[in-house]
């Protein structure tokens, strides 16, 4: 009976523990604001490697898998994590996609949390081909848009506005990116964190960033 009893006793303790260890996360660590200057001068456009103070992600233009015209005002107030991926890709996207699936999933509910994907070939990727890469994925509209554009556009998003990538290069026709990076966006457009989407640690460690920045 006393044994029962402890671990019934149990059973109530540790819900109870894990929801005050996330209130205390949440109360204690705070996120650094990333500026140029913080990060690898790699991945940030040499017209910007010193700047320090007061970057925020570009206003975007963009198509979405419904057809869509999606620009920053559908992010308005939100929360997102943005991933540069194409459809056609063997290695590293299907793992990204995913890992966006999962964070889709586990935010379902909180409407401040938003994804964004965007294509770097978007010359293949059409409204119709994210259409269907959207729907075998099982990303709810609503929550992710799936996007293509101008590729110059694009580009330039990848590596002035997200830093998410290492290679320089114009937006031209022989141009090309390949980046893991999950980038983390707050609701005043400020990044908050980049992460490899390729990497559980990585996820869960986006997962509890995104906690944090939850009103």
């Amino acid at each position: 009976m006393f044994l029962k009893m402890k671990f019934k006793a149990l059973l109530l303790i540790v819900p109870l523990l894990f929801v005050c260890q996330l209130i205390s996360c949440k109360q204690t660590k705070e996120l650094p604001v990333y500026n140029p200057s913080d990060l690898n001068p790699e991945f940030v456009d040499v017209n910007l490697q010193n700047t320090n103070k007061n970057h925020t992600v570009s206003d975007f233009k963009l198509i979405n898998q419904s057809g869509k015209i999606i620009t920053q005002e559908d992010y308005k107030d939100k929360i997102y994590v943005v991933d540069f991926f194409f459809t056609g890709c063997p290695s590293i996207c299907p793992i990204m996609t995913d890992n966006m699936v999962k964070i889709q999933n586990k935010f379902l509910n909180i409407e401040d949390v938003m994804l964004l994907s965007i294509s770097v070939t978007p010359e293949i990727d059409s409204i119709s081909v994210l259409k269907k890469y959207a729907h075998t994925k099982g990303v709810i509209n609503t929550k992710w848009h799936i996007t293509t554009g101008n590729k110059k556009h694009i580009y330039t998003l990848a590596r002035k506005s997200y830093f998410a990538v290492v290679e320089q290069g114009d937006g031209g026709l022989q141009d090309f990116i390949h980046t893991p990076n999950f980038i983390l966006v707050d609701k005043k457009k400020q990044i908050r964190g980049i992460y490899d989407g390729t990497n559980e640690l990585d996820i869960d460690r986006l997962e509890k960033d995104l906690l944090i920045l939850i009103d």
